[in-house]
């Protein structure tokens, strides 16, 4: 049997501006964050309970609102391109999946969203590219 493990990040709220509306437009009051990172077991079936032998999301964390915080963007995707970005440059991470969703979208209803997986390859690659 092949385990697998994933850390899951639901509905963060980020402080961040996204889109250009024209007056009267509705515009977004929140933008929802999932993100699943999907890591090796070893780091989640742990013999010790000790902070060296998980994978510390904290810093990541801060990251993400670092680059929510950073600026107006003028679309969804700039944003998670960024996180995913931020992402490869953590080894512990071999794959992901990364949501991001604005509400409302029209008159207090509907909820406007983007979703990627990025495989280990994808991300192999990417980190070459940052590098």
């Amino acid at each position: 049997m092949t385990s697998t493990a994933c850390i899951e990040l639901k509905d963060l709220r980020l402080n961040t501006q996204i889109g250009t509306y024209a007056p009267g437009s509705t515009i977004p009051d929140q933008h929802l964050l999932n993100l699943t990172l999907w890591i090796n077991p070893k780091l989640i079936l742990i013999s010790e309970d000790l902070m060296n032998r998980v994978f510390d999301y904290d810093p990541l964390v801060l990251e993400i609102d670092l680059l929510a915080a950073d600026g107006h963007y003028e679309t969804q995707e700039r944003l998670v391109t960024r996180i995913v970005e931020a992402c490869a440059h953590y080894s512990e991470i071999e794959s992901l999946e990364i949501s991001l969703r604005k509400t409302p979208v029209r008159e207090n209803s509907g909820v406007l969203g983007i979703k990627l997986y990025v495989d280990q390859s994808s991300l192999t690659s990417m980190r070459t590219t940052l590098a």
